[in-house]
């Protein structure tokens, strides 16, 4: 069984991608909690890379990262690289983008998920994309999920994420997708 390094400190992403990898000849752990990456790409993308390229020369092991976020489209593409960071808690993030968004009656958004695995030199061995598209609703609506999933809400579903089943949401998300197309990939290399 091969090694992958998580690029993230946070045990549920580790849960989340290794249901993803089930059945793969890969072993997920977390990075050490001693290396922290700032994340300074201008897209998603360009974060994913970096943090697992970083994670992957400090610790001599393949790895593997992902970087996600909400773009509406009435917003100019916010909140995007900076989703997390648009408050300091789920409830005031979502907040302030319904507050911003206001009376908008274009409401459209999507989820996008950046996923890049590098070798143990840093090199990007390989990198995905996926989105999910969908609109912001008025009030959060549901109780599972976390971030944005009370307000992100996919038409050919017509629920929001929260009120999505775990399995289905992984179906139809944006990260579901990115790994939806990475899988078959990885087990070529």
């Amino acid at each position: 069984m091969r090694k992958l390094i998580v690029a993230t400190g946070n045990p549920g992403k580790l849960r989340e991608m290794q249901e993803y990898l089930t059945g793969l000849n890969w072993k997920l752990q977390l990075k050490p909690a001693e290396i922290e990456i700032e994340e300074t790409g201008a897209t998603f993308m360009e974060n994913a890379c970096l943090k697992a390229s970083q994670v992957a020369k400090a610790v001599g092991e393949w790895a593997i990262a992902d970087d996600s976020g909400l773009a509406v489209d009435a917003l100019d593409g916010a909140p995007g690289i900076y989703s997390a960071r648009y408050g300091k808690t789920d409830k005031e993030r979502i907040e302030r983008l319904l507050k911003e968004l206001g009376q908008q009656k274009n409401r459209k958004a999507k989820f996008i998920c950046a996923v890049a695995i590098a070798r143990l030199d840093g090199s990007i061995a390989l990198q995905t994309e996926g989105v999910c598209l969908g609109e912001i609703v008025d009030s959060p609506r549901g109780e599972g999920g976390f971030g944005y999933d009370p307000i992100f809400y996919v038409p050919q579903m017509q629920q929001t994420f929260a009120e999505m089943s775990p399995q289905v949401k992984g179906e139809v998300s944006h990260r579901g997708k990115a790994f939806e197309q990475l899988l078959p990939r990885l087990q070529e290399i």
